[in-house]
């Protein structure tokens, strides 16, 4: 009895191709939170503070420093 060895052939893999229209909206909310993150982190004392107060401040001034923000 002779044994065949057949091995199985692999189906070729296809990237799946998403829509402009499907991304954009992801692409504006993850650029406007990027934005909002680097506001927050490099800007939020001073004159241009949204909120009165330096408790943003002290609650991102680690990260601040580890980005390369100066704030002293």
């Amino acid at each position: 009895m002779a044994h065949s060895a057949t091995t199985p052939v692999a189906a070729p893999l296809s990237i799946p191709v998403i829509p402009m229209r499907e991304l954009l909206p992801w692409a504006l909310f993850a650029g406007l939170m990027l934005l909002m993150a680097i506001y927050f982190v490099g800007a939020e004392q001073g004159a241009t503070a949204l909120f009165h107060g330096t408790a943003v401040h002290e609650f991102l001034h680690d990260g601040r420093h580890l980005l390369g923000f100066p704030c002293h």
